[in-house]
């Protein structure tokens, strides 16, 4: 499996393909500003979008979904507590002062929690953390025993997503963070959805929402 991470659009989100060499299949997680990029990368490589997956319903996450949708041909998936945060995204835009919004369509499924999804010999296992949002989820990227676990706004590199732009409260953050990431083992890559990426072991050591 290959794993590309890259910042998207003037949040700099860390949007992540995740590709399977052998069938040319790929996943695309959190790529709702990144149109461009994303299109040019699949093509140069010459990867097939399978799904297009999202951590959350802020704007910089899935804003502009729908017509990475039309240009890729693979459904777009996010979890239905976000779903009323994503029919928000003309206000989302006025909050980033921006002219336009981009257009909110309708959306081809749901994320669960537990779900498992695959890609060629990896999978792709669903966690669900609220917090952040109310449907924010975690992704658990296995192959060849290796995990990585690509976080989106729940957990950063010393320290964790805000709660106050749709989101539930501190405490539901760090409850999600003890129950769905920190029993993966201390070397687990963790990919957030901005910023450096850190490990399980490091944030479970010295973040300091989480002593």
């Amino acid at each position: 499996m290959i794993r590309e991470t890259f910042p998207v659009g003037p949040l700099a989100c860390n949007c992540t393909i995740l590709a399977d060499e052998r069938s040319g299949e790929a996943i695309v997680v959190d790529g709702g500003d990144g149109v461009e990029e994303v299109t040019a990368r699949l093509e140069r490589n010459h990867w097939r979008a399978k799904l297009l997956l999202h951590t959350h319903a802020h704007i910089d996450h899935i804003g502009d979904v729908g017509r990475l949708r039309r240009e890729t041909g693979a459904p777009a998936l996010l979890h239905s507590a976000d779903v009323p945060l994503y029919q928000t995204l003309p206000l989302q835009a006025g909050w980033l002062g921006l002219a336009q919004a981009p257009k909110v369509v309708l959306l081809d499924g749901d994320l669960r929690d537990g779900d498992v999804l695959a890609l060629g010999a990896a999978e792709v296992k669903i966690l669900h953390t609220p917090g952040h949002t109310p449907g924010s989820v975690c992704f658990a990227v296995a192959h060849a025993e290796q995990t990585a676990l690509l976080t989106g706004d729940t957990l950063f590199a010393g320290s964790i997503g805000r709660w106050d732009l749709g989101g539930t409260s501190m405490e539901d953050i760090v409850d999600s963070i003890r129950a769905k990431l920190l029993p993966y083992a201390d070397a687990t890559p963790v990919i957030p959805g901005h910023g450096p990426f850190t490990t399980v072991g490091m944030e479970r050591g010295m973040n300091p929402y989480l002593q």
